[in-house]
């Protein structure tokens, strides 16, 4: 009886090995498959943007170290600093072709302020590429190369992803730098879906509702395919989260039908709208539901109303509980944020409200979302603070929030907040973020002064800013 029982343990084991080696099998022929179909129209990306930066020393100058920084004060107290000069730097990143007359989908970030693109396929060709389309807040661009009959990736459903789900990210780590163009892979799976990343220094603009994989993303990946065992791309890579630079774990994709919403517009160059409330909101926590009497784990709380916003015009108040966003429950303030820019702007949709414990329902007609939601939400707890303007120039005193914004040092000065359309100030150099030091011949230290010399100032005048001198001609 026990060699019978022994038998069958054995033959147990044997075929849940069997079974184990069969899905490893699998996997791999998988993994293969994609590798190469999808890794024929992945293509690296090498970007040349050239940047005025403020006087300074370049790497070598005969004048750096202590004797260096004499004469660059040298420099500063008599020519009021070095001149501005412009430097040259290079972008890497990765793309994938989804149509065969060479359009190709990569990361804004990768081509950002690009004056050349130059694009190598797997097998080595290389093309110069324009730019087609591009939106910041997405971090999705279109670039094209003049080139017919390409390999095409096939677009997924991002929606159909589960955690656990096996993905390969594709892409080339430091693309032109090595020799070989073929594309390499990386494996792992999807961790987590609907991540948020926040704004960084040099992104305005934070990321939502990203996958998260334990698949590699690498320097030079970004702007490549994650893609699924049938080889559909599921996601273009975009970030990692890294304390030494390297890869540690935490990849980013952004969901490919976040990017399927815009396609056409990037295609066809048009500028990607989104929807707007202005409105700064907060989740509900178990204190606050009980307050409420709120039984559903659903609803958010409006923090502020902002100014001449649309959720002003349509009469939300601060402290209203937002339950349903056309008619669909909002549990999480990501999901409002998510339908409302990715709702028609312009279009009327009703709002499922709890306001002093009754329920209603407001309409509120979507806004545009304003180029600096940070800006417009700043303005607004300055709100009675005068500004000045001047032949189309819109100053304020300089504050904390410019210093942030425009990476002012300055402590004196008036900082240019604004340019208006068509204005005299409009056709000139100018521009905003600039600090206005001197008018003609008199100092700029605030805003007082700044009226008062204006106010006197007719015909041509001569600006000077933290970038040089300007000339602002007279309107008649």
């Amino acid at each position: 009886m026990k060699k019978y029982i022994l038998a069958v343990g054995v033959i147990c084991t044997f075929m849940s090995f069997s079974v184990y080696s069969q899905d490893v099998v699998s996997l791999e022929e998988a993994t293969i498959k994609v590798a190469s179909d999808v890794g024929k129209s992945v293509v690296s990306i090498s970007s040349v943007i050239k940047e005025k930066v403020a006087g300074g020393l370049r790497f070598g100058s005969p004048f750096e170290g202590p004797e260096g920084d004499h004469f660059q004060r040298f420099f500063k107290d008599f020519f009021g600093g070095l001149p501005e000069r412009e430097l040259e730097r290079k972008g890497l990143g990765s793309g994938v072709i989804i149509d065969k007359e060479g359009y190709i989908l990569t990361n804004e970030h990768v081509i950002a302020g690009a004056t050349e693109i130059k694009v190598k396929l797997s097998d080595g060709r290389e093309f110069d590429a324009e730019m087609k389309g591009k939106d910041k807040r997405s971090d999705l661009a279109i670039i094209k190369i003049d080139v017919k009959n390409l390999p095409v990736a096939k677009l997924g459903n991002s929606n159909d992803l589960k955690i656990g789900n096996w993905v390969v990210a594709i892409g080339n780590p430091f693309g032109f730098a090595i020799e070989n163009p073929e594309p390499t892979i990386t494996v792992g799976v999807v961790s987590a879906l609907h991540r948020d990343l926040p704004a960084m220094e040099r992104r305005q603009w934070g990321y939502g509702d990203l996958i998260q994989t334990d698949a590699a993303i690498n320097p030079g990946n970004s702007g490549g395919p994650l893609v699924n065992l049938e080889g559909k791309i599921v996601g273009i890579n975009t970030a990692i989260i890294t304390t030494s630079g390297g890869y540690q774990g935490l990849g980013f994709a952004i969901p490919i039908n976040s990017a399927k919403r815009i396609l056409n517009r990037l295609l066809k160059g048009e500028r990607i709208l989104y929807g707007w409330l202005g409105v700064n909101i907060q989740d509900l926590n178990d204190d606050l539901r009980n307050y409420f009497r709120i039984k559903e784990r659903k609803g958010i709380i409006v923090l502020k109303v902002y100014k001449d916003s649309p959720a002003e015009k349509a009469n939300l108040k601060e402290g209203d509980l937002i339950l349903t966003f056309a008619d669909k429950p909002i549990k999480k303030t990501r999901d409002l944020v998510k339908m409302v820019s990715t709702s028609d702007v312009g279009k009327k949709i009703p709002l499922g409200i709890l306001r002093s414990g009754k329920k209603m329902t407001v309409k509120v007609k979507i806004g545009k979302m304003p180029k600096d939601v940070e800006e417009i939400e700043e303005l607004d707890k300055l709100d009675g603070e005068a500004k000045s303007s001047f032949r189309g120039v819109v100053v304020e005193d300089i504050t904390e929030f410019h210093k942030r914004r425009f990476r002012i040092k300055a402590d004196k000065g008036i900082v240019i907040v604004d340019i208006e359309e068509d204005s005299v100030a409009d056709k000139s150099d100018l521009k905003v973020g600039d600090v206005i030091v001197k008018i003609e011949r008199s100092t700029i230290g605030n805003k007082e002064d700044f009226d008062k010399v204006i106010s006197k100032i007719k015909g041509d005048c001569l600006i000077k800013t933290n970038r040089g001198y300007f000339v602002l001609k007279d309107e008649n």
